[in-house]
């Protein structure tokens, strides 16, 4: 039995007469008749009753096609369902950023970017640091991930530069540079200070660039407080042990106690956003989603400003 016996039957009981059947199937009568009175013959079972001007279904025939009927359903489904998985309009994809990245209104918006135009692909969050998002993608584990440090071990990996935003300095609100202006300061104006980071092992490039920084201005820094997290730090500058430099987009945070103090350019420091991914990627989705965020990291201004499309 195949599927074409099942839907040249549903046709005939449809029309109930063979030969309007046969010419809505494009095909010959006699042929028709002939692979009905087959699939009679094999299930031994008599599935219409022959009229002088038509047919009608039997009992049998009555429960045998709603029973095609919804064979045919689901094959059309499974067919529709495979071509959309292999376009990545179907499946699931698991995303995973540093906790700083969806301070910046381009991640968030893509991710809802993409889950509008896909609302049948399943997106699984997961945030993490940079070297734990890495192995993740390494490992297919996950299908993609926001960082913001350099790769070192890039075998099997893709990494897409997306932009590269300025640092804020942020302080407690007591502190003497805290004031309301937002008239740039020179990073040498933090020397001494009580310099709160995060892990290096969770964030060595931002980690890396910030103690470069402070060379560069001419100055070691006091590192002292680590936090596990960036946004993490920015609870100990509020709670006054220190002072830490920020992706400018952490800005929206409104933290509490905190006040944020642009930097000269002279400092020279700007916080990464990168896209990682496989170098050869399986999943459709997945390709689907790099290919949107690559495209509208080119809507970016070369700091990372950004403007909503909608």
């Amino acid at each position: 039995m195949e599927l074409r016996h099942l839907r040249y039957f549903v046709v005939v009981a449809e029309e109930e007469h063979v030969t309007r059947a046969a010419e809505r199937l494009g095909i010959q009568q006699p042929p028709l008749s002939q692979q009905i009175r087959g699939l009679e013959n094999e299930l031994d079972v008599q599935l219409l009753r022959r009229k002088p001007r038509g047919v009608e279904l039997t009992e049998a025939g009555r429960a045998f096609a709603a029973d095609a009927r919804s064979i045919l359903d689901q094959v059309e489904r499974a067919v529709a369902r495979a071509q959309r998985t292999a376009r990545g309009q179907q499946g699931a994809i698991v995303l995973g950023f540093t906790s700083s990245a969806p301070f910046h209104p381009f991640v968030p918006n893509e991710i809802s970017e993409f889950r509008e135009a896909n609302p049948l692909v399943s997106i699984q969050l997961e945030e993490g640091g940079t070297s734990d998002l890495v192995e993740a993608v390494r490992s297919e584990r996950m299908d993609a991930a926001f960082i913001r440090s350099p790769v070192t071990e890039t075998e099997g990996l893709s990494i897409h530069p997306l932009f590269k935003e300025r640092m804020l300095a942020a302080l407690p609100r007591t502190h003497r540079l805290a004031n309301p202006t937002d008239k740039p300061i020179s990073l040498s104006d933090l020397s001494g200070e009580p310099l709160v980071l995060y892990r290096r092992r969770t964030g060595p490039g931002l980690y890396d660039a910030i103690i470069a920084a402070c060379h560069r201005a001419g100055f070691n820094p006091n590192i002292g407080q680590e936090a596990p997290r960036i946004v993490s730090t920015l609870n100990l500058v509020a709670a006054g042990l220190g002072i830490t430099l920020v992706p400018a987009s952490l800005r929206q945070s409104q933290m509490e106690g905190v006040v944020y103090r642009p930097l000269k350019r002279s400092a020279d420091l700007t916080a990464p956003l990168n896209l990682v991914c496989r170098s050869v990627e399986h999943s459709a989705a997945a390709q689907r989603f790099t290919l949107l965020v690559r495209k509208a990291a080119t809507t970016l201004t070369a700091d990372g400003q950004w403007k909503a499309r909608r």
